[in-house]
Formats: C-alpha cells, structure tokens, sequence
C-alpha cells in the first residue's frame, strides 16, 4: 500500500538523517575535538561498519516480530542517540552513541520495506519501493543541508537536533499511522541463509560493494572536498548539499520507474557516474557555473545508488525480499566504511582533490561485476533452454 511506503519513507528520512548528517560538520567536529578529519570520519565509518558486521543477524534475528513493533524500537534508539550526540559528549561517548543505532538501522530499512510491498504484485512492488528510498533523497535535499547550513551558522551540535526533531517525527507518525503488524508465518533461518550459496547473488553483492565504495570515497567528506578542492565556505556547501538533494528526488522518482522496466540496464546506467562525475570534478576546476553542473550529475546519478543496489541484489533472489535487503544494506555500508576509510586517508596523504580517482576505480570494479552475471545468467538460461529438450 502506498500509505504504508510513504511512512517507510518518514522513517527512511529519520534513518538517512542520522547516519549522513555528520557529514556536512566534520570539520567542525574534527576543529572541536582536535583530531583529524580522518578521525572524525569514523563517526560515519563505524556507524556503516557495524552496519555491515551485524546487519543481516539483527535482520534474521527481529524476523519474527511485530513489524510494528521493530520499526518504532529502532526509531527511538535514533532519538536517543540524537539528543546525547548534541549535548557535545566527549568524542568516545559521541562514538558510542554514534554506533547504538546502527544495530537497527538495516532492520529498520528491510522491515520497512516488507511493509511497503506487501500484497503488491512484482512490477507494483518496485515503484513502492522507490517510494520509501525516495526517503534518502528527501533528506538530501532537506534535513541534511538544513542541518548543515545550521551548523554553519550557529553551533555545530544543532545538526544532531535536527536529527532528534526529524526522529520525534517519524515516531509519532508510525505509532499513530501504522496498525499492528504481527509476522503470520515465520520463515525457517535455513530456507533464508541458502541465498548465500547462489553464485548470481554473491556477485551482486559485489557490486553492491564495489558501487558504495566507490561512490562514498568523495560523498563522506563532500563538505571537505568542496572546502578545499573547490574553495567552498560552510554556507555553500549547504547550497550544494541543498541542489544535490533536490536533484536526488527527481533522480528516485526516475530510477524508480526504470527500475520496474529493467533492473541491470537501469543500475548500469546510474553507476557510470562512477566513471563520469571524477572527470567532470576534475575538469570543472574552480568555475562555480562548472562545478554547479558537476554537482548536480553527481546527485542525480549518485541519489539512487541504494536503491537500485538493493534492487539489483534482490531481482536475483525475489522470494527473499527482507534477508537480501539486509544484505544488501549491509554490504552497501560496508563499502561506506571503505570507501570512507580509503577518502580519509587520500585527503592526509595526498589532498582532497584526488578522492574522485577512487571511485573510478571501483566503479570499474562494479562494471565488471554487472558483466560477470549477465554472462552467469545467460549460460544458466542456456543449460535450462537444453535439458528438456533432452
């Protein structure tokens, strides 16, 4: 039901909020706290990583429980998290609290998205879908910049209160809207876990990696590379931040329709932003009008990424929508802890300028991952086209 995606999609915006907000602040953070910029980087990075670590388990783990139930328990621990990050506790407190959401936050996507699509037909189920991932650009586009233009122009900590109003919210919104959903029939942990022995699934994984680490090299300090590689203040990023939300939600709507067309096309076409955006970045240069329409490809080819890596993973075993999305939410975060881990160490070893470079070269990676299935795939349909005849 489209009520039930577009309530998923308050909560999404609540999820998105927390994890990708600190990125617009940590330079302030790391000025605050007096650590390096790759240091305060691990607030995003140890946020995916756990992500990664413990996703699927918590996903099989809540599997069971009131649908309900689970997507207000991991809301409120995002509300938690938000009011004790902007009381500025010491840096290990703020990474503490920084990981506790994290635990849920897979579940909370996977649930939501169960939620969204259940009694829809496959081609309806893909448009609901993009529904509730519309919910990554929307915060692009509103809550993020917002909390980053506040930042800039107040006190850091307030972009943690914006996480905390936005979280209050969609609280309210799923105890009010959403009727109890108890899970009538529990599927076995055995007929969940065999996906992992699927060869077309273990390669879309891989480039649902591959795709993430790519793409979040430049994207988890995209304040600190418009600052220093674009000579960009606080409040222009915020614009950029602003315009490269914007065009995410138009760029949701698209790839969400498309999506409903053709899964592997519509993913490629997306991810050759990989191979375009560092090119564009690079030769833009210090020209605002350049970097404008730099930003603004970058957005629109980048704001599906989640989507259609979910998408991708799940297209290749569809009886197992809640399992394969918590896989693919975890993977997808554990290329955010990479490629934040690799930007981090680019910046200090060599500038910002040179970020963009390590997408390419895992979009490379994604590419050829995309070629290995379809090759798997065609020789599969082969083998199935022969044996009756014989």
């Amino acid at each position: 039901m489209k009520k039930y995606a577009y309530i998923g999609c308050l909560g999404f915006i609540a999820v998105i909020t927390t994890e990708f907000g600190v990125i617009g602040i940590l330079p302030q953070i790391a000025e605050h706290y007096k650590i390096g910029i790759d240091k305060a980087g691990w607030l995003l990075s140890a946020f995916a990583l756990i992500i990664a670590l413990t996703g699927p388990f918590m996903t099989l783990l809540m599997s069971g429980f009131d649908r309900k139930k689970v997507m207000l328990t991991a809301i409120a621990i995002f509300l938690f998290t938000a009011v004790i990050s902007a009381m500025s506790p010491p840096f290990w407190l703020l990474m503490l609290v920084r990981i506790l959401p994290a635990f849920l936050q897979p579940v909370y996507i996977a649930t939501a998205l169960s939620v969204a699509v259940s009694g829809a037909d496959k081609k309806q189920a893909n448009k609901l879908m993009g529904i509730v991932f519309i919910g990554v650009a929307l915060a692009m586009v509103t809550t993020v910049p917002f909390a980053t233009w506040l930042a800039s122009v107040w006190i850091w900590e307030s972009s943690f209160i914006v996480q905390g109003a936005v979280s209050t919210i969609a609280l309210a919104v799923i105890y009010f809207l959403l009727p109890p959903m108890p899970v009538k029939e529990k599927k076995s942990y055995k007929s969940q876990l065999i996906i992992l022995s699927q060869p077309t699934f273990i390669i879309s994984t891989a480039m649902n990696f591959f795709m993430i680490t790519a793409w979040f090299s430049t994207y988890s300090y995209f304040a600190d590379y418009l600052n220093k590689a674009k000579g960009m203040d606080g409040t222009m990023v915020s614009y950029m931040l602003f315009l490269f939300g914007i065009i995410g939600v138009f760029a949701n709507w698209i790839a969400g329709k498309m999506l409903s067309w053709n899964v592997p096309k519509t993913t490629a076409l997306f991810l050759s932003g990989t191979l375009i955006v560092p090119f564009l970045l690079y030769f833009s240069g210090d020209s605002l009008p350049a970097n404008i329409i730099s930003i603004a490809v970058w957005g629109f080819l980048y704001s599906p990424s989640f989507q259609n890596a979910s998408t991708y993973m799940i297209s290749s075993v569809p009886d197992s929508l809640e399992f394969a999305n918590s896989l693919a939410t975890s993977f997808g975060n554990l290329g955010v802890t990479l490629g934040t881990t690799l930007g981090g160490w680019m910046i200090v070893a060599k500038g910002a300028s040179y970020n963009p470079w390590i997408g390419l070269i895992f979009g490379v990676l994604a590419f050829l991952m995309i070629i290995l299935r379809s090759i798997l795939e065609k020789r599969t349909e082969k083998k199935e086209a022969i044996i009756p005849c014989s």
